[in-house]
């Protein structure tokens, strides 16, 4: 076989083969226009997230101090899951309402960029922080936003 046919044998068979072994993970709604929003469910779903930040700083608070593998053990998982749950917090603002929701066209578009924006700092400031004081000031900015996103929001 020459080097031409065994090069294209190889690309044949690369490319028949990238379905299978490419991934990409789809995460959160599309960002085409499907039509289908549900920004109550949303928010819900934040304060959900907001509530797991809090009950994480004050079982922290409770972990603090001991030093058996068992106490660290739960201090490092709880730290993981404030971590994980205000970065989905920051991520739904970004990746769902700020590309998809908040809209230059809307005569208040400041007001919502701004109350936008502080949900993003304060999940930062919850993820930086132990101090259940920063994660129930998340929860309250994304309270915050549920009079631009009308439903069934505790």
């Amino acid at each position: 076989m020459n080097i031409f046919k065994i090069a294209s044998l190889v690309f044949t068979f690369f490319l028949a083969s990238t379905p299978f072994t490419a991934t990409q993970s789809a995460a959160g709604h599309c960002q085409v226009p499907c039509g289908i929003y549900n920004d109550s469910a949303r928010v819900q779903s934040m304060l959900e997230d907001a509530a797991t930040v809090i009950k994480a700083t004050i079982m922290l608070a409770e972990l603090a101090g001991k030093t058996d593998a068992q106490s660290q053990n739960q201090a490092t998982r709880w730290v993981m899951n404030k971590e994980q749950h205000a970065q989905k917090i920051i991520e739904t603002i970004g990746d769902y309402y700020l590309t998809q929701r908040v809209k230059p066209s809307q005569a208040d578009y400041t007001e919502r960029l701004i109350k936008h924006h502080a949900v993003i700092l304060a999940g930062m400031k919850a993820k930086q922080n132990a101090d259940s004081a920063y994660a129930t000031a998340l929860a309250e900015s994304v309270k915050a936003l549920s009079g631009y996103y009308p439903g069934h929001v505790h």
